[in-house]
């Protein structure tokens, strides 16, 4: 794990409620270290959700899987497991759905910062990417805990925002945005 990249996950995912920012692919020499951001339905550049494509399940893993594909310098050569050299920082735990795509893309190891209680395809709900077995897909680490703190405020600061592309907008002026966080379990 190089907290370098969480650190920097951590720092777009905050840098998205201000702008918009393009994905952003590390080139190293042994590996592709991609950084996602799991803000809900937020990529590095805002997934195209409410305000675009009302497409609320084109979560960020999604918008990064597709590119990786497109880009034809990191995957010049169709192959089986097209991320089999690729690890991902995000910030929350990727989705049932989002932890069983990356299986089927043959991810290397995903790194988050906090749990999804609700959703969670690693540990949070469901451990998709090794407990459920798969008769072709092979499983891969999934390791949390990372900045955590961090990772929980962010979405916080997120969740009391108005979010003025939601079909139905909810008056978010009375929230108060909560410091304390509880040990994980």
């Amino acid at each position: 794990m190089d907290p370098q990249f969480m650190a920097e996950a951590l720092a777009m995912a905050s840098s998205l409620f201000r702008r918009r920012k393009p994905l952003r692919l590390v080139r190293c020499p042994l590996d592709v270290f991609l950084y996602a951001t799991a803000v809900l339905l937020l990529v590095l550049g805002i997934a195209p959700t409410n305000c675009e494509m009302q497409a609320a399940t084109r979560h960020a893993e999604l918008e990064a899987i597709d590119e990786i594909l497109a880009d034809r310098q990191l995957t010049p050569q169709p192959r089986v497991y097209p991320l089999s050299t690729t690890t991902l920082y995000v910030t929350v735990e990727p989705c049932i759905m989002c932890s069983s795509a990356l299986r089927q893309m043959g991810i290397q190891h995903v790194f988050y910062g906090c749990a999804n209680d609700r959703f969670g395809g690693c540990e949070g709900v469901l451990s998709v990417n090794s407990a459920v077995p798969h008769p072709v897909h092979p499983p891969y680490p999934a390791t949390g805990g990372y900045m955590r703190d961090e990772a929980i405020m962010i979405l916080r600061r997120f969740y009391i925002t108005e979010n003025t592309h939601a079909p139905i907008p909810k008056s978010k002026s009375n929230r108060v945005l909560k410091t304390e966080i509880m040990p994980s379990r």
